[in-house]
Parts: C-alpha cells; sequence; structure tokens
C-alpha cells in the first residue's frame, strides 16, 4: 500500500509538470518581399499615343466594346506607365459591339460562348458612327486598317463608308473628313509610342477570304488593290519607313512589333480537312456518282500525254491529286483548286472537268467553313451538300499555294520592320511573331496559366479565332515591356507591380455584359 501511495504521487506530479509544458509553437514570421521601385529610366511617357490596327484598338471575340478596350494592350501599358488618367480611347456606347450607321446595323455584336461554341450576342447595337467622339485620344487602333490605310486621307470620311473607301472605326474618332490616322495621332504631339500589328491586315483579309484576292506583289499603286488583296512588300516598306520616321521626328521613343503568321492563329486551324463522316453504304453512293468524274479525268490527261502537252509522270502527279474517293470514317472535303491544271483550257472538250480535288492535311479551312459544310446548296436536291457533292468555293480554303504567298509576304513585311528598328535607337521591337509561334506549337506560359492558339480552351486567342483575349493583350503588354527593360534600361519586369497580371484579365465575357 505504502509503495502504490508513493507511485501515484509520482504520477501526479508527472500529470502537473506536463501541464507546465508551452504546446504552441511559435509563429514563423511571413517573407517580406522587398518593395522595388520603378525605374523608366528617362522614358517620357506624358503623350502616350498607340497606332495600329484591331489588336492596338483591344477588338475581341469578333466585336468592339467598352470592357474590351479597357483591355486593350495599350491601355494596359498606361496603366503600367503611370498616365492611365490621360490615357483617351474612342469607347463604344456599351459593351454589346458592332456599330450603327444612320440607326441601321453594319457590324454586328460581338461573339460568346454558348456552351457549345461561339455564338452572336443576341442583342442590338447602340453606338452611332456618325456621333464622333474624336478629339484628345491617345489611342488610335482601328479594326482592318492595312498599312497604307494610316496615311490615307480620307480614310474616316463618314461619306465614304458605304462605298467602301472609309472606316467606320476611323470615321468615330477622326479630326476632320479629310484627315489621316497618322495626322490625328501626330496632333497629341507623342513622347513615346507604340506600332504594332502594322502588315497583319496586309495579309489578313486575303486569309480570311480563303485566298479569293488577288497577291498585289509588284504593284504600288494601292488605288488598285481590293480589300482581300496582299499588299506589295514595297508599298509596305515605304508606308513603315514614313510612320517611323514621323512619329520620332519630335524625339519620341517607341516600340514597334513584328506580324506573326497569321495562319496559326485558331481561324485557320479549328476546321478539320477531313470533317464528313460517312458509313461504307454512303460512301459507294458517293463513289458512284463520282466514278465518271474520276474517269473522265483519267482520259482527259491520258490524252494530254499523248498529245506531249505534259509528262507522263506529271499527268500521274495530278491525276492522283484530283481523284475523288470517300470511305468507311471521316473523309475530307471537295475543293474547288484554282492551282489545278485547268484542262479547258487546254482542250475545250475538257472544259466540263473542273478544277475539283479532295482536301488534304496541308490545306487549311477558315473557321466559318463549320457551319456551311454539310448544308445543301440546293434545299431540293439532298445529294447537293456543300464538301461532298458540290465542291467548296475558293473562298472557304487556303490551298498550300495561298499559303506560301501570305508567308512569303509577312517575311518580307518583317524583314523591313526588322531593319527599320535595327537602324534607329529610339525603336525597340517586339518579337510578336515569336510569341504568336511559341503559343502555337509548345504553348507560352503567363503566370499559372499556359496560354495556346486552341479555340476557346486555349486562352490566348478569342471567340472570333483571330484576335486575342483580355489575357493575351495583357501578355502582349508584357512582352513590350521586356523589351523596353532590354533596350532602354527600364525595369518594369522587376519592379512591384510592374507587369500585369494574368488573372486580373479575363479569357472571355458573359453574354449578361452588355
Amino acid at each position: 500500500m505504502k509503495n502504490y501511495k508513493y507511485i501515484g504521487l509520482f504520477l501526479l506530479s508527472i500529470g502537473f509538470a506536463s501541464c507546465d509544458v508551452n504546446n504552441e509553437l511559435d509563429t514563423i514570421p511571413e517573407e517580406v518581399v522587398p518593395e522595388v521601385q520603378l525605374n523608366t529610366n528617362g522614358l517620357d511617357f506624358s503623350k502616350y499615343v498607340s497606332l495600329g490596327a484591331s489588336f492596338t484598338a483591344g477588338f475581341t471575340d469578333g466585336g468592339m466594346f467598352k470592357a474590351a478596350q479597357e483591355n486593350s494592350f495599350p491601355n494596359i501599358l498606361a496603366n503600367k506607365f503611370g498616365v492611365q488618367a490621360s490615357f483617351n480611347q474612342p469607347l463604344m456606347n456599351d459593351n454589346i459591339g458592332g456599330l450603327l450607321l444612320g440607326g441601321n446595323v453594319i457590324q454586328g455584336p460581338r461573339l460568346f460562348f454558348n456552351g457549345a461554341g461561339p455564338a452572336s450576342l443576341p442583342a442590338t447595337p447602340t453606338t452611332e458612327v456618325t456621333v464622333n467622339v474624336g478629339g484628345n485620344l491617345n489611342n488610335f487602333g482601328v479594326p482592318g486598317a492595312k498599312s497604307f490605310h494610316l496615311l490615307a486621307a480620307g480614310y474616316g470620311n463618314v461619306a465614304g463608308i458605304q462605298l467602301g473607301l472609309a472606316n467606320p472605326y476611323f470615321a468615330r474618332m477622326a479630326s476632320s473628313p479629310n484627315a489621316t490616322v497618322l495626322g490625328d495621332a501626330m496632333a497629341q504631339s507623342p513622347t513615346f509610342f507604340t506600332l504594332s500589328e502594322i502588315g497583319g491586315n496586309d495579309v489578313l483579309g486575303y486569309a480570311t477570304s480563303g485566298g479569293s484576292g488577288v497577291d498585289q506583289t509588284g504593284n504600288p499603286d494601292a488605288t488598285t488593290y481590293g480589300g482581300s488583296d496582299i499588299t506589295d512588300p514595297a508599298l509596305f516598306s515605304q508606308v513603315f519607313n514614313g510612320l517611323v520616321a514621323t512619329l520620332t521626328s519630335g524625339g519620341a521613343k517607341g516600340v514597334v512589333a513584328n506580324v506573326p503568321y497569321i495562319t496559326s492563329l485558331s481561324h485557320f486551324t479549328t476546321v478539320p480537312y477531313n470533317p464528313i463522316p460517312m458509313s461504307a453504304g454512303l460512301a459507294a453512293q458517293v463513289n458512284a456518282a463520282y466514278a465518271p468524274y474520276n474517269g473522265g479525268i483519267q482520259q482527259a490527261f491520258g490524252v494530254l500525254v499523248q498529245l506531249q502537252v505534259m509528262t507522263p509522270e506529271q499527268a500521274a502527279a495530278e491525276i492522283a491529286k484530283r481523284t475523288i474517293s470517300f470511305s468507311a470514317g471521316q473523309n475530307a472535303v471537295v475543293i474547288v483548286d484554282e492551282s489545278l491544271t485547268d484542262l479547258g483550257a487546254l482542250n475545250p472538250a475538257f472544259g466540263a472537268l473542273k478544277q475539283w480535288r479532295q482536301a488534304t492535311a496541308e490545306d487549311l479551312l477558315v473557321l466559318t467553313s463549320s457551319s456551311f459544310i454539310g448544308t445543301l446548296a440546293d434545299p431540293n436536291n439532298p445529294s447537293s451538300v456543300n464538301g461532298v457533292g458540290v465542291p467548296l468555293a475558293d473562298n472557304w480554303v487556303i490551298t498550300p499555294e495561298e499559303q506560301m504567298a501570305i508567308k512569303t509576304a509577312t517575311d518580307s513585311y518583317n524583314a523591313t520592320i526588322e531593319a527599320t528598328a535595327s537602324a534607329n535607337a529610339n525603336i525597340v521591337l517586339v518579337d510578336f511573331k515569336g510569341l504568336l509561334d511559341e503559343a502555337s506549337t509548345t504553348g507560352i506560359v503567363f503566370d499559372d496559366y499556359t496560354m495556346t492558339t486552341s479555340l476557346v480552351t486555349g486562352g490566348l486567342v478569342s471567340l472570333d479565332g483571330i484576335h486575342l483575349t483580355a489575357r493575351g493583350y495583357a501578355l502582349m503588354a508584357n512582352k513590350i515591356l521586356a523589351a523596353m527593360d532590354a533596350e532602354f534600361g527600364s525595369n518594369f519586369t522587376k519592379a512591384t507591380n510592374g507587369l500585369a497580371k494574368a488573372g486580373n484579365y479575363p479569357t472571355n465575357y458573359s453574354p449578361m455584359l452588355r
């Protein structure tokens, strides 16, 4: 009993002792990140002016609207420059997008994601072109403008809009009917400028029209151009050098951007070349319908070989390209290819054999073809399926030859841009082409996101498949700031809050935003 008594006292003493132990861990202090002050190294942003086309304007989801303009890369830059309060943009009336001319809709509303894909916002635009908002502006981004349009007097004349001689977006902001974009920008006496995506629209219209325009290389007379033509590289060089010389004439420094390969954008890569599903039975029926055409091709090229118009090897290659055949599973669409031999021109007897073939993986179908393929050319004829019984016209497809024309012109434009930037100490070049190349292949990391050019899910390209999302424009702004640091000695990339944050910018806008 005595021993037990002492044991109990011992255990009790342990209990009391344990109560005296401090079980709370000391608080670990948060790591304090030292604030880095912005150093602009003498750059003067007091009169920052931006010139360009739709990217500069903040165009996204197929439209221009307030929220998009507020997320334009020039407005993001103005914020980082500390001059956002004085950076004026030609803001639209609403978040619907689209334009009115005399009360009539001439540009439809923006796109939104309806859960399946891009769809037009069910709303009516309210922004009237005839109501001029020009004056003390800083953002001269004009959607649709080609390089030479920035120097064209009357490009903002309301009277010329319906004639195709003027731009409705510039008409809203032009200081007078005969004003030029460059002239109005220079009236602001810029101390710093961005000149971006000049050259993009010089090939974009050709691309979006499926190459149905004309490659005007060698023709410097822009007054003879159609809206879907490729601008002559010599004319582009003259215009671009003139723009830079004028903008830097007062000592202003600035940023220029090169031109990406636009065919890597999702507008040209989303629709597959082989979107036609068929059963074995249906494929047999379609093949039977094309049998006379295939036989005619064989006969025509056999005659041409006999007449020594072409070699057997040339004939065999074109027969293989032009033979149309369907099978069970996914099938390539039938297209018109104007690069194929015009048999009727060689021999009138073969005039009925058109320049038809099936698409290959090297062809690019424009995004808008997705709603056209599979429809009926003749509602009363079930065999007139567009892309099957009726070949897709030139405006739906960019063939390899047309892609090469786009690339050749783009490379020439970029050579001019790079040479001009190298020759002028007041200019820094931003590699926008490299940014799009990376995004379309491996993807590009922006904070916690990996952005690609995939439609809807990629985060970089908006619902129209061409223009950037707000997050994409923020990335573009950061690339500009990084280039400025490297060339001008500023420190935006290291300064606290010197760069835009990905999470602060959306990749899509709600349909409720009006």
